[in-house]
């Protein structure tokens, strides 16, 4: 079933929107920080993403982990590890 939405349902949507850098590969964790910097996880094919000052996630190992297995890494496999910075319009 497809409903349209009125206007005055449209002024009560909140939205962001987040602009990524360019990420940059990074020699290890000490370079992260969680509240700062997104980070990408690659381990061959596989790639996973994770924004950050995400609520919830405190540690930089919550980070990774939580990248890990939206690519479908495992938890013991090494990855290269990228950061990057978010500016984000409200």
């Amino acid at each position: 079933m497809h409903r349209n939405i009125c206007s005055y349902e449209l002024e009560e949507i909140d939205y962001s929107v987040d602009v990524l850098s360019e990420p940059e590969k990074i020699a290890g964790h000490e370079e992260l920080d969680p509240k700062r910097y997104g980070v990408i996880v690659k381990c061959g094919m596989r790639k996973g993403l994770l924004l950050p000052d995400i609520e919830g996630v405190d540690t930089l190992e919550e980070q990774i982990d939580i990248a890990k297995r939206k690519a479908g890494i495992y938890p013991d496999e090494d990855v290269e590890l990228y950061r990057f910075e978010v500016k984000r319009y409200k």
